[in-house]
């Protein structure tokens, strides 16, 4: 059986498991720098986002971690029971299947099913991450939820959308204009020390290797639909009432060192 971490290093998604310890903040230089680490800064302790239970040595649904009523108006109880407990939990049993799958031609099954099974890993496994990470992202408005960056991240905003709200701007359009099911993502790109907007295809489509996500919202219809209907427009800028920016600024934090 993979590590965690070995099997993360399968997805598009690598980037994550960098989440797995606390790190030093770094600190975030002038527009035309980079983002060297601070090597005295005190580490600052890291969430526990869940998904895995290492002594079964299979992903778990994490419960969430606030009540699925507690971000109303702006997402409602239904939605969030439904996508948590039937779309989420659904994800989480086609990956734990697919690590079996793919165990068992390890172990001298049909190896001409590898390229079915690592296809079915990549989809679940990135549903599975994708949506612990999205959970963790949001939080009840005036609990956590809602406001604006702060230190670090809001600077590396202002210095590469240019504002707040060239990023929102930025951030709404390309999530709406998501191709079908998928997501829109905040990442931080490794290569450029930057970030960067981009849109996700399915549960794992279109990522950029080795970037790190920060802030991602859901736009398939499972996410929304009750409430909204076909508006996905309204749903999106709806969201940025419930972001949770301590949790964005903490992984920004180790993605950045």
């Amino acid at each position: 059986m993979h590590t965690r971490r070995e099997t993360l290093s399968l997805l598009p998604l690598a980037g994550l498991a960098i989440a797995a310890a606390p790190l030093a903040a770094p600190h975030v230089a002038n527009a035309a720098q980079d983002i060297p680490t601070r090597s005295t800064a005190t580490p600052k302790p890291a969430f526990d986002i869940g998904g895995f239970d290492a002594a079964k040595g299979e992903y778990v649904l994490a419960p969430l971690p606030y009540k699925p009523e507690q971000l109303e108006p702006h997402i409602d109880k239904q939605t969030m029971e439904i996508h948590h407990g039937r779309h989420h939990a659904a994800y989480v049993t086609g990956a734990n299947r697919a690590m079996r799958e793919l165990a068992g031609i390890r172990d001298g099954g049909d190896a001409g099913l590898v390229r079915h099974w690592a296809r079915e890993l990549s989809f679940h496994l990135g549903g599975h991450v994708n949506h612990t990470l999205f959970w963790n992202m949001m939080a009840p408005t005036g609990q956590g939820g809602g406001g604006e960056p702060s230190g670090e991240l809001g600077a590396a905003i202002a210095r590469d959308f240019g504002s707040l709200e060239k990023f929102w701007a930025h951030f709404e359009a390309n999530a709406t204009q998501v191709e079908g099911g998928g997501w829109g993502w905040l990442i931080f790109d490794k290569v450029s020390r930057r970030l960067m907007l981009i849109q996700m295809e399915s549960q794992q489509d279109r990522f950029v290797t080795g970037s790190v996500p920060i802030l991602g919202i859901d736009v398939w219809e499972h996410a929304y639909y009750l409430k909204y209907q076909n508006k996905r427009s309204d749903y999106v800028k709806a969201f940025r009432n419930v972001v949770n920016w301590k949790f964005c600024e903490w992984m920004f934090e180790q993605a950045a060192k």
